[in-house]
């Protein structure tokens, strides 16, 4: 056993040190940008290759997040993992997942997920639903000698197998063998960096080749040539982009960590910012995990009640919420009674049985599905689920059922759901409640927790089955719905996508599982079943609902501040492409030096990026990322070259004398920096003041005048550059307000 092969498969969560090492340091903008460097330091001053050291901080800056981000999900990870129940050696253990070897002997319960590939030697009624692998909905009773697969999960019943294919021979592991590691699935805000990254790479070669040319042909100093057309291409190079992206996604990786929050794919944080739809399962997320048993109701005083109700809560080796809620006063299986054959517990069949031979054929269930409407039984058991506590029939079965008592349940309901609801109404986002019990008995708890027509409950039995523009019509309308089957869960999500959308959906029992696979946003309770965890996206490893405000808050900072450092970085390449343009077409010698846009670049997009994309935010997400970005920068960018191209050409567009250009480039940057920082709250305020003033302090001291090659020593110029300057900053601002992306 000790040299068996163990079930060691690719982490899901995050990838290695060496792929973290080579995304952040082999990329083509770092090429690109060392290339530059590397003609400035030939033929240039050194003062000019200052923008190399943005290769160093920007590999430096993203290997140290992601490493973070990587320390947090690995460890989260590992929290997460459900133990896997062995016998070894004659007694029952539980294990890590990575140590299960070939010929372990594994054992099964409901809500367990197979890790391994195996063949079944117990069977207790047990049905395996491997939809996740196949796509058929219906679950697979297994027997012995029966074949199972890894990426299915158990619903009912239990057993065991014997491992017989572990790690990456396992046939999940290998169907899915790309999606085991580190991805990144689709994501609008990745996708439009991606695009304007790509564009703006065809943009840079055909000007940047007719810059140089421009600047050779028109300056007999090769060395000053070089550099200006250096400085024209290094900034349509929106070099800090992605680097800010990536932070921003490890940053919400971490702070979501800090809260027992597992967010296993990196893009889920921005489909927490685009929920507007959350459907919520109510047992173990409006309710506390666990039930307490209330009271027994008798009725036909003539069957053994309590013999019958204990008898059918221990005969299952896996007691689920309401089996255990029961054992805890009927600890024992009571004498003289055993099981001949048993129907284990499903959300589809919404009830349990036992034969227990000369005891007769005994059930525990949901009243609506066990007995016929209008009966004295179902009544009282309608009237009793219609004040939100949790009812099930107890009966005896010989060709129909004959009620003999009616079992309550106190659920717990969360001290934090109230509040936690409160917040998703402030927020726009729609609360759906949908749960397997009673529908009456949902509304009484969702009316109590004052959730907008929770009074309204609907009967998921009652809801169309194949017409998918009629069932989302309905769950638009309305908000509570009752008795839903897992395939139901499945098709809510649909029909609210197929109504556009943005689902999320939340759940901790294996009836969830497809739901949550299929929602754009799956959310799992730590406690909940292992399979349940297993296709999330995001699991909340405390339970705690509370979380999932900090959860959206955290999706809508991340989505938000990336939008603002978009506009303050392609607004810099469209000046840019501008401004080469111009000079190229025209003739003239570029605006300025590497280290005049190093400086500048630094205090409007550098410095403040970093801070803006990670403060604070509750700006509600909206689709539309990349055109809303390109109406900012665009016509900000044009107006800032025409700025500078206007300042340099008034002062005689001379080599020796930059400074107005420079001047204007900061103060018209700087305008757009204001725009992009609000709402200006003292943080903001004080954030551009900073720059404003460390710009100053440049054009103050001597040294550092020096540095730069600052010379503002000539007044009428650089009036003519802040006039222009403020010329500029107010079309600045009708521009953006007439396209709608001015912020207030």
């Amino acid at each position: 056993m000790a040299v068996a092969k163990t079930n060691d498969v690719p982490q899901r969560s995050s990838r290695s040190l060496g792929a973290i090492v080579r995304a952040n340091v082999f990329t083509l903008f770092n090429l690109v940008i060392g290339v530059l460097w590397a003609l400035v330091m030939i033929f240039g001053e050194w003062q000019d290759g200052l923008f190399g050291l943005v290769i160093v901080a920007n590999a430096l800056i993203g290997i140290v997040q992601e490493l973070r981000a990587k320390h947090t999900l690995d460890k989260l990870a590992v929290i997460n993992e459900a133990p896997v129940r062995v016998r070894r050696d004659g007694r029952e253990q539980e294990i890590e997942p990575r140590k299960v070897v070939l010929g372990d002997l594994i054992l099964l319960g409901p809500g367990d997920r197979l890790l391994v590939d195996g063949d079944v030697v117990e069977s207790e009624s047990l049905e395996i639903d491997e939809s996740l692998l196949t796509g058929e909905a219906d679950p697979v009773h297994k027997h012995v000698g029966d074949q199972v697969l890894s990426g299915s999960f158990v619903v009912a019943g239990s057993g065991a197998f014997v491992a017989t294919k572990v790690g990456t021979d396992a046939y999940a592991v290998r169907l899915a063998e790309e999606a085991s590691k580190f991805h990144l699935a689709h994501s609008e805000l990745r996708d439009g960096v991606a695009n304007f990254i790509k564009y703006i790479t065809w943009l840079v070669i055909p000007i940047g080749a007719l810059l140089i040319y421009s600047q050779l042909r028109h300056s007999s100093d090769f060395g000053a040539a070089i550099t200006g057309a250096v400085a024209g291409i290094v900034t349509m190079i929106p070099e800090g982009l992605v680097l800010m992206t990536s932070i921003a996604f490890a940053v919400g990786v971490v702070r979501l960590g800090q809260r027992k929050c597992l967010v296993q794919e990196l893009p889920a944080i921005e489909g927490l910012a685009r929920v507007d739809v959350l459907c919520l399962d109510k047992t173990g997320t409006l309710t506390a995990g666990g039930m307490d048993l209330d009271e027994v109701i008798p009725l036909d005083g003539t069957q053994p009640v309590d013999d019958a109700l204990a008898a059918l809560a221990n005969v299952d080796p896996r007691p689920n919420a309401t089996a255990q809620a029961i054992q805890a006063v009927h600890p024992a299986m009571p004498a003289g009674w055993s099981a001949v054959s048993t129907t284990p517990f499903s959300s589809a069949r919404k009830y349990s049985g036992a034969d227990f031979g000369p005891h007769g054929n005994w059930v525990l269930g949901a009243p609506d599905v066990l007995l016929d409407p209008g009966t004295p039984a179902y009544d009282k058991a309608a009237t009793i689920a219609a004040t939100g506590t949790r009812v099930l029939v107890l009966g005896r079965e010989n060709g129909s059922i004959a009620p003999a008592a009616l079992v309550t349940l106190r659920q717990r309901i969360r001290p934090d759901a109230h509040e936690t609801l409160r917040y998703f109404a402030k927020q726009g986002v729609t609360v759906k409640v949908i749960s397997g019990d009673n529908p009456e008995a949902v509304s009484a708890i969702a009316t109590g927790l004052e959730i907008p027509d929770g009074d309204k409950a609907i009967d998921a039995r009652t809801l169309p089955e194949d017409d998918l523009d009629k069932l989302g019509e309905l769950l638009d309308a309305n908000t509570v719905f009752g008795r839903v089957t897992p395939q139901q869960k499945r098709q809510f999500v649909s029909a609210l996508q197929a109504r556009g959308h943005t689902v999320a959906m939340t759940g901790d029992g294996v009836n969830d599982v497809l739901a949550l696979k299929d929602a754009d946003l799956g959310i799992a309770m730590g406690a909940g079943s292992p399979a349940t965890k297993a296709v999330a996206q995001v699991v909340l490893l405390d339970n705690r609902f509370a979380t999932l405000p900090h959860v959206v808050g955290e999706g809508r900072r991340v989505l938000a501040n990336i939008e603002r450092v978009s506009n303050l970085f392609l607004t810099k390449t469209f000046y840019a492409i501008v401004l080469s343009l111009l000079t190229g077409v025209i003739g003239l010698i570029f605006p300025f030096a590497p280290r005049h846009s190093t400086l500048v670049n630094a205090l409007t997009i550098g410095i403040p990026a970093f801070f803006l994309a990670l403060a604070p935010t509750l700006e509600r997400s909206k689709p539309g990322f990349v055109p809303r970005v390109l109406r900012f920068a665009v016509p900000a960018g044009v107006i800032c070259a025409a700025a500078v191209f206007l300042s340099f050409y008034a002062s005689g567009a001379q080599i020796e004398d930059r400074s107005s250009a420079v001047i204007t480039l900061f103060l018209t940057t700087w305008w757009v920096l204001v725009l992009i920082a609000r709402p200006l709250t003292w943080w903001r305020v004080g954030l551009v003041a900073a720059m404003a003033a460390l710009f100053m302090v440049a054009l103050a001291i001597p040294w550092v005048r020096q540095f730069f090659a600052l010379q503002p020593d000539d007044i009428g110029n650089d009036l003519t550059a802040v006039g222009i300057s403020v010329v500029a900053a107010i079309c600045i601002s009708a521009a953006v307000k007439v396209t709608g992306t001015l912020r207030t």
